[in-house]
């Protein structure tokens, strides 16, 4: 489908295909519904993380450690669907289906770097519902702001540094049986199968990737709830108890969200046969619903937003009428 480019070296030669054909939903039958359907969805996760970004910013209640945490899962829910949902629907239902070599692994890149970084925000606050239940006490003294700064950077300098290397390997691969890549995306595990060399490291990075950012964040996240829960025993007053748990339900729902799907529809695929199709679609709604949903369920079971919210809107309501009192008193 495209021009295929060879450059020889040490008696080896590498094939690279000029563009890449991406063939995720092209024998889908209603695909145009399912695109508006992706459409609605960003306009809603773009609407809904700005939202959420916004009220942190603007409460002051809310510049806390655990809200910079928040306000950067926000960023990469907002980052992630940005990356990979506007370009699905200019490939698809556009067209578009040629990706420039470059620019495939550029995407491949942002998509799995910002998947990544939602993956370990949603670990960096299990470690601060630990902290807080099970030593209160120290709480402030170790859950700080410029603690916080510092987790973030350490996450963004090892997973571009990761990704980085992961991504950069493809390189190595000559591509010289097909340029169609069978995924919604460049994704890395098809265009690994379009090798004519030993893509056997690309496949071990593969299963690193898989093992360490996607099944280890949830093994991690179970064990400091199960130390939660055994804090949670030890508190006398039933009330506080309550209080206590009410704190990580909005965690816990959004951990069920984004790992559930993912871990499910890894096992499906390794245990039973599965329909190209329905893959496919399974794996691009694992990836666009979370942040969807993430603000939605962060602004409706966090007490202390909704308060926020209502302390926001209290104050500009009097602003509104402070200004319009200031007016009436300068024409009269």
């Amino acid at each position: 489908m495209s021009s295929m480019q060879s450059n020889s070296s040490a008696n080896v030669t590498f094939v690279r295909p000029a563009t890449f054909f991406l063939n995720g939903f092209s024998n889908i039958p209603h695909a145009k519904y399912f695109y508006v359907f992706l459409s609605l969805v960003y306009v809603v996760t773009v609407l809904g993380n700005s939202f959420i970004m916004c009220i942190i910013y603007l409460a002051r209640r809310l510049h806390t450690a655990k809200y910079i945490a928040v306000f950067h899962l926000a960023f990469s829910d907002l980052c992630g669907s940005s990356a990979l949902i506007p370009k699905i629907i200019d490939t698809f239902l556009f067209g578009h289906h040629d990706v420039s070599y470059e620019v495939c692994f550029v995407s491949m890149f942002f998509v799995y770097h910002f998947m990544n970084l939602q993956s370990l925000t949603l670990l960096v606050l299990s470690y601060d519902r630990l902290i807080a239940i099970c030593f209160p006490l120290h709480y402030h003294a170790i859950v700080t702001k410029p603690s916080m700064f510092l987790i973030i950077g350490v996450m963004w300098i090892l997973s571009m540094a990761y990704f980085s290397v992961h991504v950069g390997l493809l390189n190595r691969l000559s591509i010289c049986s097909s340029n169609v890549v069978n995924s919604y995306f460049c994704d890395y595990g098809p265009v690994c199968r379009l090798a004519c060399n030993d893509n056997s490291l690309n496949l071990l990075m593969g299963k690193i990737c898989f093992g360490f950012l996607i099944c280890l964040p949830p093994i991690l996240i179970i064990i400091s709830y199960f130390c939660i829960a055994l804090a949670l025993l030890k508190i006398a007053h039933g009330v506080d108890r309550i209080k206590a748990i009410k704190t990580c339900t909005s965690h816990l729902i959004l951990v069920a969200v984004f790992y559930l799907p993912i871990l499910s529809n890894n096992i499906a695929a390794a245990t039973t046969p599965i329909h190209p199709n329905a893959r496919i679609i399974n794996n691009s709604l694992t990836q666009i619903i979370p942040p969807m949903l993430n603000p939605i369920i962060y602004t409706l079971k966090t007490e202390e937003v909704m308060q926020s919210i209502k302390e926001l809107y209290k104050r500009s309501k009097v602003n509104t009428i402070s200004e319009k009192i200031m007016k009436f008193s300068v024409r009269n």
